[in-house]
């Protein structure tokens, strides 16, 4: 079972066998794309939603996508933007590592979990904006821009506010583009340290199970009270295999992170791929 250690000597030696594993190993028992997701497939998990997904095979480099059109649609990132942020956040030095502490200011927030005192890893994992409205601020705005411009990060615009361009605002990103900077992540192709990568990937692992271990992050916009837009993103690590995926939700109301991430869930357990 693969498993995360704060250690970063060991963080990279975890990132070096995660990447030659599905460089090394043959493709046996690998699922393939091409059979198991179709589009009729697919369609009965998204019924309500205009939507959209996509998935690469890392190995063969055999993508599905999901209404095409929608996957090249640039979207607010919302809470996805937290992978890079805590990246930037990172590089900077803003944050030191996964346990970076953060304490709240007593401002009461709509959700229990954002009331309290933070660690970076609790702030990705309970999706706290607060936190990482710190970790812009502190990145600043040009070094952000140059970080954005160096990953080719959707529309790389920021003139929303360094504390909000990517809560519905001015940033938008694809579902292909969140494919291509997640791809880059998990091969340590960013421009960024392999030590923040590490430590990133680590703060997205999510759960394992005897198929594979899923790492991901959701996001989600509001809209005059109403929830509008909802993302799943990230990649599940099999032995032999990296699928690297990015959905999102679109409708009048609960179209969320966490429905999102539910449906992709079940999608990928159905498809033996978690």
């Amino acid at each position: 079972m693969l498993t995360y250690v704060s250690d970063g000597i060991k963080r990279n030696f975890f990132g070096v066998l995660v990447f030659m594993s599905f460089l090394l190993h043959s493709q046996s028992g690998a699922i393939a794309l091409e059979s198991s997701f179709t589009v009729e497939s697919i369609k009965p998990y998204f019924h309500g939603y205009t939507a959209s997904m996509v998935v690469l095979d890392l190995k063969s480099g055999t993508v599905f996508k999901y209404n095409p059109q929608i996957c090249d649609q640039r979207l607010s990132p919302c809470s996805t933007f937290k992978i890079f942020n805590s990246l930037a956040g990172l590089e900077r030095g803003v944050v030191a590592d996964e346990n970076q502490y953060f304490k709240w200011d007593g401002t009461i927030n709509s959700r229990s979990e954002c009331n309290r005192d933070q660690t970076l890893q609790t702030a990705v994992s309970n999706s706290v904006v607060w936190c990482f409205q710190q970790v812009a601020a502190g990145v600043g705005e040009e070094p952000m821009k140059a970080f954005l411009k160096a990953e080719h990060y959707g529309n790389q615009d920021i003139s929303g506010g360094i504390t909000k361009f990517w809560l519905g605002n001015s940033l938008k990103i694809s579902a292909n583009e969140q494919v291509e900077f997640l791809k880059d992540l998990v091969t340590d192709k960013l421009s960024f340290s392999k030590r923040s990568m590490a430590i990133v990937r680590g703060l997205i692992r999510l759960e394992s199970t005897d198929h594979g271990v899923l790492y991901g992050k959701t996001g989600s916009d509001m809209v005059n009270g109403k929830t509008t837009l909802g993302w799943f993103v990230g990649y599940v690590v099999h032995p032999d295999q990296i699928y690297v995926f990015a959905a999102n939700t679109q409708a009048e109301d609960k179209a969320t992170g966490l429905r999102t991430k539910e449906i992709v869930r079940q999608i990928l357990i159905d498809k033996k791929l978690l």
